[in-house]
């Protein structure tokens, strides 16, 4: 019995012991819980935040200059192409092609022949020239074609207008706030500014004229008229599609380059 008595107070004092841990572990769940929770809500606040001014950021950067995330992407494409249309400008004429060109006998003949290989062989986003527009410091590798992808990699040829040494016209599209922007201030072009267009076989190099604004469904401004011109046409207003920019060009020289110097 004396052991008994000896042994009653301990246990009493276990269970109470055991009866007040986990209170605490819960208690202490409970803290860590209700921080994490708020850690959360604190960080999302300030993703939140840094997503807000990025945001603002990137509209400021486009409204003042172009967007600048497209403008990433095509300037890394315009180094790859630019690479590209150096090794196409490197390529010796196939025998056929020096067949043909031996029996022209002017150097115009022969541009005109080498464009319409050109335009035979060269697939549709294929680099194939490259314009340049002192006055607005504007140099890009040039497109043949102007689907949406095409116009995200730099200014396109229409495809229902000719090449340059061809004849007729030649239209050329390119964006004004989006993916380098390569045509944003085209509407700052003034009579007797030169637009240059270097082909594989040619330097092509035109005179402006004038500019006009059409509806984007008047294509009489890309057909052909009694002399070899350039059409560069962008949507206008900035920041919208309502329109077109149209600026007009007259060919002043021609400087042949590569297989149109074969005699």
């Amino acid at each position: 019995m004396s052991q008994a008595r000896s042994a009653s107070p301990g246990s009493a004092a276990l269970a109470r012991a055991s009866a007040r841990r986990p209170p605490r572990a819960r208690s202490s769940a409970r803290w860590r819980g209700g921080l994490t929770g708020r850690g959360f809500a604190r960080d999302l606040a300030t993703l939140l935040l840094l997503t807000g001014v990025l945001l603002v950021l990137d509209a400021g950067a486009t409204l003042v200059w172009q967007e600048p995330v497209s403008a990433i992407y095509t300037s890394v494409r315009q180094a790859e192409l630019s690479a590209q249309l150096a090794a196409l400008e490197g390529e010796a004429p196939t025998q056929l092609q020096v067949s043909a060109l031996a029996q022209l006998p002017t150097v115009r003949s022969r541009i005109a022949y080498l464009a319409h290989e050109l335009e035979r062989t060269a697939p549709d986003g294929a680099p194939i020239g490259r314009i340049r527009i002192p006055r607005i410091d504007a140099d890009f590798v040039l497109i043949k074609g102007t689907s949406v992808h095409d116009l995200q990699e730099g200014p396109g040829i229409y495809s229902q207008t000719s090449l340059p040494g061809a004849a007729g016209t030649t239209a050329i599209a390119g964006h004004r706030t989006t993916y380098l922007a390569p045509f944003r201030h085209i509407d700052e072009l003034v009579p007797g500014d030169i637009v240059s267009v270097d082909m594989p076989y040619g330097r092509f190099v035109y005179s402006v004229i004038g500019h006009e604004v059409v509806k984007p469904t008047d294509v009489a401004v890309i057909e052909p008229v009694g002399y070899s011109r350039l059409v560069l046409s962008a949507c206008t207003p900035l920041y919208s599609a309502a329109d077109r920019l149209i600026v007009f060009a007259r060919l002043v020289r021609i400087d042949p380059l590569g297989s149109a110097r074969l005699t």
